[in-house]
């Protein structure tokens, strides 16, 4: 249990590292690395709850979300020249409000009883601080490939709390949430090379308007 919660924790120690890096090569890099620690997860809870499926669960988002999401961000994004887009929020502001975030969850977790979590409640509040980091690089990066890397953390938080409240679920549930990860991934990746297109950048200021 004391590997599964510190490698949920460090599930946030990589969250921070997407937000922060300026780069979409660095920040799939950090993303892809996100992704293997949770495969690690899905592996560690298989053996702790003995339930099998999440060794499927944990092949499936390797393929997804260790190899494909990333290399196709970074592929997409070749011919785009994001040196001159803005950085969102001061990157000195993320470490307190994540340590806010983290905080408040856990909070929130403590009165949660079921005893299929209940030495697991670190892990659970990471899931959903996790989350909550996805929404804040969503909100605070003007980069809007950096925000789909948003999209892409909180599919992680939610991907997380399913494993650890339906790990039970059969192999069914985990293809559908790849699927949707993948296609909602390539769907955004094709927005963002239209805006930049027809902008000739990647800041999201340049969106606040509508023409007609």
């Amino acid at each position: 249990m004391l590997m599964i919660n510190g490698l949920a924790c460090l599930l946030i120690i990589t969250s921070l590292c997407v937000i922060m890096v300026q780069t979409v090569k660095k920040a799939a890099l950090f993303y892809s690395l996100q992704s293997l620690v949770l495969v690690l997860l899905f592996v560690y809870l298989a053996h702790e709850m003995q339930a099998h499926e999440l060794y499927m669960w944990s092949i499936g988002a390797f393929i997804t979300k260790v190899i494909l999401v990333p290399t196709i961000l970074v592929y997409a994004m070749k011919k785009v020249n994001e040196n001159q887009t803005p950085v969102g929020i001061n990157v000195a502001w993320l470490i307190p409000i994540t340590a806010v975030i983290v905080s408040l969850c856990y909070f929130v977790v403590i009165p949660i009883d079921l005893p299929l979590v209940a030495h697991l409640k670190p892990a659970l509040s990471v899931s959903l601080s996790h989350f909550l980091l996805g929404l804040v690089c969503i909100v605070s990066q003007r980069n809007i490939v950096k925000q789909v890397f948003g999209y892409c953390l909180m599919e992680n938080g939610s991907h997380l709390t399913l494993a650890l409240l339906a790990n039970k679920a059969p192999e069914l549930v985990e293809i559908g949430i790849a699927t949707d990860a993948i296609f909602a991934v390539i769907i955004m990746v094709v927005l963002v090379n239209k805006i930049y297109r027809t902008f000739h950048s990647l800041d999201a200021k340049q969106l606040m308007s509508l023409k007609g």
